[in-house]
């Protein structure tokens, strides 16, 4: 692998289970990570929630198996039936947003932790091998 640096911003909580495999994932493989904790820093900005819906349909990156989305009043599950009701809920609850969302230097959103892509994902950014 090149010593070429690679910077991602990823989005989540500290003490979720699959932010910390994905930190550490990125860390074994080179990779900065600036992290976007949604404990002490709040939402994303408008324009990220913007890229992650145009990246991904609204209910990818709304987790919809959750503790969070189970706990939600009937009438807000009901409510929340696109984009932009998912917008509004994600950043009145952010513990609903499927963890973590990880922003490539290429552009690429992803969601979730997917070794074997992300994996194929490092290989096609310039200068990794």
């Amino acid at each position: 692998m090149s010593t070429t640096p690679v910077t991602v911003k990823l989005f989540g909580i500290p003490n979720c289970d699959t932010v910390k495999k994905a930190r550490t994932w990125l860390s074994d493989h080179a990779v900065e990570v600036v992290f976007h904790d949604f404990k002490k820093m709040g939402s994303p900005t408008d324009e990220e929630l913007h890229n992650w819906f145009a990246a991904h349909n609204w209910d990818t990156i709304i987790n919809r198996k959750g503790t969070t989305w189970r706990k939600l009043d009937a009438h807000v599950q009901d409510s929340t039936t696109d984009a932009a009701s998912a917008k509004v809920l994600a950043q009145a609850n952010l513990s609903v947003i499927k963890r973590p969302v990880v922003a490539w230097p290429n552009g690429r959103i992803t969601v979730g932790f997917a070794p074997p892509d992300w994996e194929a994902l490092l290989n096609t950014l310039p200068g990794r091998s």
